[in-house]
């Protein structure tokens, strides 16, 4: 008999890495047992189907108007509780659909340090926080080299608020349709320092082209609106990028120690 627990397992790991239907119109028995030197039956003929005609999009406004319409509510946000309101009942964006949760930000608001990633993975979009995951534990430890910790002198959030599916990277339309809260994001909180994890962020926020091996460890002056002084940020890899390639966690320690040494000049 089949593991059932193991096929449900399969079954969830697949839907998560972004297999969500299935490529025959009917399901091949794998466990039929085959007949030495008798061919199968051909299937029996399909009719004709009608071809169908697919529903338009829930969202069928042009993205001129959704772009309006985002930095029209990202605007009337005066305060934190109001921006994460606006973003949970912004339906702009398609990835809102797909997603389980809103993930908005963690961390202490009043905190010096602001550090922006690039999207929800599949344990945040489970729990409705940012960085919780192999990454999120990873970032924590380096902060916690340089005496930052979530509670006390760090906030946590994403260009985008919810989660591509399959964890593929995001589109310049889906960054486009967000971005308008991230910048108010910024512009409430007003950080000491921004730092940009990897290179959807850094890209999306400086408007760079520039990969994020050349612009990593420099530092930038970040124009915000709403801001009349730029915002110091800094470029450097995101912490998933460090699990797949931990040869460079000493480039992202310097990038730590100069953070440190920034923040602490800015007392």
């Amino acid at each position: 008999m089949p593991d059932r627990a193991a096929i449900s397992r399969l079954l969830e790991w697949q839907v998560a890495m972004g297999a969500d239907e299935a490529i025959l119109d009917r399901p091949r028995d794998r466990l039929r047992p085959k007949v030495s030197g008798v061919r199968p039956a051909a299937p029996a003929a399909m009719p004709p189907v009608a071809p169908t005609v697919m529903a338009p999009p829930a969202t069928t406004a042009p993205a001129s108007a959704m772009l309006a319409s985002a930095r029209e509510m990202a605007a009337a946000a005066t305060t934190l509780a109001e921006l994460r309101a606006a973003v949970e009942a912004f339906d702009g964006c398609s990835l809102r659909r797909t997603a389980t949760h809103t993930v908005f930000a963690d961390g202490n608001p009043a905190a010096p340090l602001m550090l922006i990633g690039e999207a929800p993975g599949a344990d945040e979009d489970r729990i409705g926080r940012p960085f919780v995951g192999r990454s999120g534990q990873l970032l924590d430890r380096m902060l916690a080299g340089i005496g930052v910790t979530r509670a006390e002198n760090a906030y946590i959030t994403n260009v985008l608020f919810w989660r591509p599916p399959g964890n593929r990277k995001p589109t310049p339309e889906e960054t486009a349709i967000c971005l308008p809260f991230v910048w108010r994001h910024i512009a409430l909180l007003r950080p000491k320092i921004v730092v940009l994890c990897g290179g959807t962020a850094t890209a999306t926020l400086l408007n760079r082209t520039d990969g994020i091996t050349r612009l990593r460890g420099r530092w930038f002056d970040l124009p915000v609106p709403g801001i009349a002084m730029p915002v110091l940020a800094l470029a450097t890899y995101h912490p998933s990028f460090l699990l797949r390639a931990p040869a460079h966690k000493s480039e992202s320690w310097r990038d730590l120690l100069s953070i440190q040494s920034k923040l602490n000049s800015l007392k």
